[in-house]
């Protein structure tokens, strides 16, 4: 179907007016100038393993939830629906269930239940599997977005690899599929990625404030190739120096990729990230002294 000329000069009319509605903010504006949600989109969330993708993910759908009233579907492998469920209320709470009331815990878990589901992973799940799951769920509960975590954990549809040939273009047929159920049905898809085997080897140089540790990765770095970041709408990054002496406690973000400019957000510059630090107890982040969920300014924080 070719396009309508009325309705791209809408479109373009829109931009040049200012009418074009903007990606979601947190409310911290050096954050929002680079991060927004996005209704719709497919975004690639990469990183090594255990750096906490997961945990800031879903952080960040905790304070789009309180914030905006966003309901979220969780797939996600590699933890159980318990974990997954527990540090979500702890970030509403902003406190470690082993201090909390049974009253504010049960309060926490219904709110928690309102915008949150998981899927208990008990088998294996290919990309159509997953994909069929959730359309079942959104003609049931309309959520706005949906985690595939990880990418690397779905099992390959052998008889579709064999049909296209290689493992290569499965991959491009697979982010072709996610990206066309984002715009189908108005969901934002993120999908988390790890690094290949050649970024795991890659370190700062010496004389680099974070020399001989892991570099963060980069949209060529990505498990399967630099295709997943072409197919994506927006890409971050999300990274954390677990070995440093002092630094462990700060996650990385930034921001790689962003496809339309117009709507809010943008690129971090190379080598400056939304740096975010852990709380106590791991129940939630700061920036710059500022809890992003509870809007309170802590104290220093002792570990």
């Amino acid at each position: 179907m070719i396009a309508q000329t009325e309705k791209i000069k809408e479109k373009i009319l829109d931009v040049k007016h200012g009418r074009v509605k903007e990606g979601l903010k947190i409310g911290i504006d050096d954050i929002d100038e680079f991060l927004r949600y996005k209704q719709g989109n497919m975004v690639l969330a990469i990183g090594h393993a255990n750096v906490g993708k997961t945990t800031i993910l879903c952080y960040l759908f905790t304070l789009w939830a309180v914030k905006h009233k966003l309901r979220f579907l969780i797939w996600s492998s590699e933890n159980t629906p318990q974990s997954i469920v527990r540090k979500i209320i702890e970030f509403k709470m902003g406190e470690p269930i082993q201090t909390a009331s049974e009253a504010k815990i049960d309060n926490a878990i219904k709110w928690c239940d309102q915008y949150f589901k998981v899927i208990d992973v008990e088998e294996l799940y290919t990309y159509q599997d997953l994909l069929d799951e959730a359309k079942a769920i959104k003609n049931a509960w309309d959520y706005n977005a949906i985690l595939i975590d990880p990418y690397n954990s779905l099992s390959k549809d052998k008889t579709l690899i064999k049909s296209l040939g290689n493992s290569h273009e499965y991959d491009y047929q697979v982010a072709s599929e996610f990206r066309l159920f984002a715009k189908k049905t108005n969901t934002t898809v993120f999908i988390n990625a790890h690094g290949n085997t050649e970024a795991l080897r890659r370190t700062h140089p010496i004389g680099h404030e974070f020399q001989q540790l892991p570099m963060p990765l980069g949209l060529a770095s990505v498990e399967g190739g630099s295709k997943w970041g072409s197919r994506s709408d927006d890409v971050v990054c999300i990274h954390r120096y677990v070995s440093h002496p002092s630094e462990w406690m700060y996650s990385h973000i930034s921001i790689l990729k962003v496809k339309e400019n117009e709507t809010g957000g943008r690129p971090t510059s190379y080598d400056n990230p939304i740096k975010i630090r852990m709380k106590k107890n791991n129940v939630g982040f700061d920036y710059m002294g500022r809890d992003l969920l509870h809007q309170e300014q802590l104290k220093e924080i002792k570990f």
